[in-house]
């Protein structure tokens, strides 16, 4: 059995020091520096109108405080399951901006937001708690609902391989980059809390899904091992 929410949620409460770094905050995901300002500097060139933000599995902010480096002053609303977690980032993100800035402690498949309220979405490292296929089809739904026509979304995430021989070269190449980073005993944390917590879907699976729910313009930021950064802009009409 999988985690539940509520376990989920308790490992991210007693985790927000690590999350509340811009430079090794994310470093269990590869290239998270790089992703980190190619995603935020993707939202800025694509939506530079934009006045509401929405981040998605937020943590402890990082991605919208340096998003406001590139576009401030944004109105932000800011979601996530850890109470801990959004108290860290609602007192970052408020220092940084003169926006509005509302923390939303909810799932983002039981969140009640107002549809086109958004210029752009972030969602780094979250989407792969989504279970079955009907989660991922109506999470991808609710996104594109809730952005502003001409409004952007973007992932950083975690993914799975369709063919099994790439999964396994890639995993093992993940292996490498977490032993690497500290040792063989991190990467078995890491790989125990990924089987017990995530249902990752592959990159090609989630690019369809985009254009299938509506997104006009699908791009691929970055990939590298088990992971990748990309996302799309909703058509104007």
């Amino acid at each position: 059995m999988k985690s539940s929410v509520e376990q989920i949620r308790q490992r991210f409460d007693n985790d927000v020091e690590r999350f509340a770094n811009l430079e090794t905050g994310h470093s269990a995901t590869v290239d998270a520096v790089l992703v980190l300002d190619l995603l935020v500097k993707a939202a800025a060139a694509t939506t530079p109108q934009a006045c509401q933000v929405l981040d998605v599995g937020c943590g402890a902010g990082n991605y919208t405080v340096k998003l406001l480096q590139y576009l401030p002053n944004l109105d932000v609303t800011l979601l996530d399951l850890s109470r801990p977690m959004l108290d860290r980032a609602l007192a970052r993100v408020s220092a940084v901006t003169t926006g509005q800035v509302q923390a939303v402690q909810v799932d983002i498949r039981a969140a009640n937001l107002a549809e086109g309220q958004f210029d752009i979405i972030l969602a780094a490292a979250v989407l792969h708690h989504l279970r079955d296929e009907t989660e991922w089809v109506d999470v991808f739904n609710l996104l594109y609902r809730l952005l502003k026509p001409g409004g952007s979304l973007w992932i950083f995430d975690l993914i799975d391989h369709a063919n099994p021989a790439i999964q396994m070269l890639m995993w093992a190449r993940y292996g490498e980059y977490l032993t690497q980073l500290k040792d063989e005993a991190y990467r078995d944390q890491v790989y125990g809390y990924i089987a017990q917590e995530d249902t990752p879907r592959p990159l090609m699976f989630q690019l369809n899904l985009l254009q299938q729910v509506g997104f006009t313009q699908v791009d691929v930021l970055h990939k590298n091992s088990c992971f990748a950064a990309f996302g799309g802009v909703k058509g104007l009409r």
